[in-house]
């Protein structure tokens, strides 16, 4: 799967691990960057390059990386069209793809170790939206009319 994946600095080494791993397991990786821990940035920049790569299809699935996973997930969540969502247990990894069309995932650097970051990319990246059930395809459709609702506003502001 062509997966991209960002951090700041403070989900830097998490990132750096996780880009090894899943190449390892015959991911096409995109890293979007930061390249350092050593230098603060902005989680939000990163964010929104994962996005960009999600929305544009040179990736298929996005991972992003800061220090609580809090901000990232926030930010990408600003993005018409991405639905991410911070994930620190392995249900929510595989069901939010599953029934919610999850495309990006967010972690949080400081709150979970590699081990766990690995279990939960692997059922992250293993799980298709289920698009036969029609439940999970209205409600994916009421989130998506809340989205353009929002750009919509914005529109009138």
């Amino acid at each position: 799967m062509k997966v991209t994946i960002g951090s700041d600095h403070a989900g830097f080494p998490l990132k750096q691990f996780l880009v090894g791993f899943l190449r390892e397991h015959q991911h096409n990786v995109i890293d979007v960057g930061t390249d350092s821990a050593d230098v603060a940035v902005d989680y939000s920049d990163f964010a929104e390059a994962v996005a960009q790569h999600v929305l544009n299809g040179t990736a298929e699935r996005g991972i992003i990386v800061c220090g609580s996973g809090v901000g990232a997930s926030i930010a990408a969540n600003k993005i018409p069209g991405i639905y991410a969502a911070l994930v620190h247990d392995t249900y929510s990894a595989h069901q939010g793809v599953e029934h919610d069309n999850m495309n990006v995932i967010c972690f949080g650097s400081r709150v979970i170790g590699t081990a766990l970051a690995q279990e939960l990319a692997v059922a992250y990246l293993g799980a298709t939206f289920e698009s036969h059930e029609e439940r999970h395809v209205r409600r994916h459709g009421k989130v998506k009319a809340i989205e353009q609702r929002g750009i919509a506003r914005r529109g009138t502001e």
